[in-house]
């Protein structure tokens, strides 16, 4: 892979293509075009989409075009860096002004799970998060919620805002029934407590749903 490191070490990591990419983490003990073949097989398994790979587990991984374990575990690895990367990003940006910036914040965290976590933002007057808390996981279809367990960590931290946050492993962005029955309980009893539920947003891998831009069932 001496003409992707020679372009990479000049125009840096981003003039590669997903392909070059994937070659150099597994050009170990391959040829350049060996390496380009093994990495060319593994977009098409999964879809040409980079982020399926930390989807496909470790053993299919290491089945596919012969990549054995110690290059599925680096692929493995580079994904979850990247992840981890993202999340600290999205840490940085600790200020809630809108849907987007939940999106931004939370997608690192849940937007590739393959089951529900349903998450709170605690927020002061200003936006500024007081913190990040899953108060549930599931399995595929649907997570629990206990509105209780909600309010009590918002009065611990003197939260005067919140949002619900939860992902749809499906890829779909549309409300359930469920969902929206979940939102109207947590606003209304946020209402009593002078708690403000600003938003509840779904997030999926390439969008998000925010139910105030909705303006689905919030009451102030």
């Amino acid at each position: 892979m001496k003409n992707a490191i020679d372009r990479l070490d000049a125009r840096g990591a981003s003039a590669l293509s997903d392909e070059e990419l994937l070659a150099v983490l597994v050009a170990e003990g391959l040829n350049d075009e060996e390496a380009l073949s093994v990495a060319q097989t593994i977009m098409a398994e999964c879809n040409s989409r980079l982020t399926n790979i930390a989807e496909c587990g470790f053993s299919r991984l290491r089945m596919m075009a012969g990549l054995g374990k110690l290059r599925a575990a680096r692929l493995l690895a580079a994904t979850e860096f990247g992840r981890r990367v993202a999340q600290a990003e999205g840490a940085h940006r600790d200020t809630i002004s809108s849907d987007h910036d939940v999106a931004r914040v939370m997608r690192p965290i849940i937007g590739a799970l393959p089951h529900e976590e349903c998450w709170v933002l605690y927020l002061n007057n200003s936006g500024k998060i007081l913190e990040r808390q899953r108060i549930s996981q599931g399995g595929v279809q649907a997570t629990v919620v206990d509105c209780r367990l909600i309010l009590r960590r918002a009065l611990e931290l003197l939260a005067v805002q919140i949002v619900l946050v939860h992902n749809h492993p499906s890829g779909t962005i549309e409300p359930s029934r469920q969902d929206i029955d979940l939102t109207e309980r947590v606003a209304q009893a946020a209402k009593l407590l002078d708690i403000s539920l600003l938003d509840h947003v779904i997030i999926a891998r390439d969008a998000h749903y925010s139910f105030r831009g909705h303006n689905l069932v919030l009451p102030l």
